[in-house]
């Protein structure tokens, strides 16, 4: 563990902590001194003494032994100085030096290196959960309870709940919405609307009266437990975020009645009868596969040409009088107001309805 508490120290100018010039690193990890017994030739040193290779992140420069990543090959850091570079494909700028990729800080990449070193990711206080988890998930670095140590656990909880409920909602998905989806498709719809009932619910309408909201389109899911899901609107935002990787569009998620037995009739005046429905607030998902909600990607322009005067200049008074004509008197707003005036005469102006 001592080597590892020396390869991830930063060595940015004005920091407190030794510069690269500094620091001299043994096989040992303890900077400043070098791993070697009294009267052990110099010679020797320089064989012991393990490969080191400067990562900038941000601006920081980090002095490791890449043998830390290597020992983790899952990871992309891992990949980056194990076959991948054996391979050339990992290349280092022309001062030599590796650049991690913009989005990473200073700062959460040294809790990075806490992992490469133990195994845990130690997060202090001033360091984003989140934030930390975007940096795992771009570095492929397993984020539970098992890696992550944090004094916040309302935050870390959170990750953790996003991971649990995503996973959650991809069986969902395939087992239950996919198939409502389909349905749809299959009936020349474009888009779908589904509400999420309990297991416990009834729906019983009356056939001569359903409701007046156009319910009768909507996909009904029966499931509790995707009802329960719905409920959270964290989970929410996890199920819409997931659609949208699934490349569906005008995605809405939310609660709303929906109306699931009759509960009164009503007569109205002259024998018409009104039903009156129970309406419980269930979870729904509204979504489509195509680019434009409700419009096609064909374009008619066929038009329609109005029954009118065929010439645009005569109709307004503008060009030629035609002999014979009575020229349209002009009629100011304020003489409507204040009393009579001539009724003009009322000219047609050419339009097109397409």
């Amino acid at each position: 563990m001592a080597e590892g508490r020396m390869f991830g120290r930063s060595m940015s100018e004005g920091s407190e902590r030794p510069s690269l010039a500094e620091t001299r690193t043994g096989v040992e990890g303890r900077p400043g001194k070098e791993a070697r017994s009294v009267g052990e030739p110099s010679s020797r040193i320089s064989t012991l003494q393990p490969e080191r290779v400067t990562l900038v992140v941000d601006g920081t420069h980090f002095v490791v032994d890449p043998a830390l990543f290597t020992a983790h090959p899952d990871t992309m850091l891992g990949r980056m100085f194990g076959p991948a570079r054996q391979h050339n494909f990992t290349r280092p700028n022309a001062k030599g030096e590796y650049e991690i990729v913009e989005g990473i800080n200073a700062s959460i990449f040294h809790v990075i290196l806490d992992y490469y070193r133990g195994g845990i990711l130690q997060c202090p206080e001033g360091i984003s959960v989140a934030e930390l988890r975007e940096a795992c998930d771009y570095l492929c670095i397993n984020f539970d309870y098992n890696t992550v140590r944090c004094r916040d656990l309302s935050a870390l909880l959170h990750e953790l709940s996003n991971d649990g409920a995503r996973r959650q909602f991809e069986g969902y998905l395939e087992e239950l919405v996919v198939p409502a989806m389909v349905s749809s498709a299959q009936e020349g719809e474009r888009e779908c609307h589904i509400v999420v009932l309990s297991d416990d619910d009834t729906v019983d309408w009356d056939h001569d009266n359903p409701p007046p909201m156009g319910e009768e389109y909507s996909q009904i899911i029966y499931s509790t437990k995707l009802y329960r899901f719905f409920k959270y609107i964290e989970n929410r935002d996890v199920a819409k975020a997931l659609l949208k990787e699934r490349g569906l569009k005008n995605i809405r998620i939310g609660i709303e009645g929906y109306p699931t037995c009759k509960e009164k009739v009503k007569r109205r005046p002259g024998g018409r009868s009104e039903v009156i429905y129970n309406y419980v607030q269930r979870p729904f998902i509204h979504m489509s596969w195509e680019k434009e909600e409700g419009k096609s990607r064909h374009v008619d322009f066929q038009c329609v040409r109005s029954k009118s005067v065929p010439n645009l200049t005569a109709a307004l008074g503008e060009g030629p009088t035609r002999p014979g004509a009575t020229p349209t008197p002009q009629v100011d707003e304020l003489d409507r107001l204040n009393g009579p005036s001539p009724q003009p005469t009322v000219v047609s102006v050419p339009s097109y309805e397409c």
